[in-house]
């Protein structure tokens, strides 16, 4: 359907008039903008992004049970850290990435209540109340520079997790070890 005169458009898209508002007559609009923005939560884009980083973190940092790689991969940190460049579509090597070997359901657990911020990150952390069995996957020093390759250390630590929220959260990231 064309429309060739702004009388034939139905009420709700009939444009405004210039100079019809007042100087102040976005204000109202703005507020309930503002209104909804604080009842409603964050936007879906930003939501968006933190589902993408809670798949991550689960693809990349948690594998239960853990995988055997094929033997031509020469050690388990070597084959997970083609998976993690792969993904994350990186040709550098990363220098440190952090493996935990526990079910899924078990690392949600963590972020069920945190109470600490970690303002160098600009998300809510948790430190696990128990150690877990990790994986430390560390670039190896004696290398050819055309390649990634790594040194794994197997172990059982407390790890600290980035969490999406203070209570009721997902994992998105591990920052370290203790």
């Amino acid at each position: 359907m064309v429309l060739k005169d702004a009388d034939e458009l139905p009420a709700c898209c009939t444009p405004i008039p210039p100079n019809s508002l007042s100087a102040g007559g976005m204000k109202p609009i703005v507020a309930w903008f503002l209104f909804f923005q604080l009842v409603l939560g964050p936007t879906p884009l930003m939501s968006i992004g933190m589902k993408e980083a809670i798949k991550n973190f689960r693809n990349l940092n948690v594998d239960y049970p853990r995988v055997k790689f094929h033997r031509d991969f020469q050690d388990y940190c070597n084959g997970i850290m083609t998976h993690v460049r792969g993904t994350k579509k990186s040709p550098s090597c990363p220098k440190i990435h952090y493996v935990i070997h526990v079910p899924w359901n078990m690392v949600r657990t963590f972020c069920n209540k945190s109470d600490s911020f970690c303002e160098n990150y600009s998300q809510y952390c948790t430190l696990t109340p128990d150690t877990v069995p990790l994986t430390i996957c560390s670039l190896s020093k004696k290398q050819p520079p055309t390649s990634c390759r790594y040194n794994s250390t197997i172990t059982n630590q407390r790890v600290y997790l980035l969490c999406s929220k203070k209570e009721d959260a997902e994992p998105m990231g591990i920052i370290g070890i203790f």
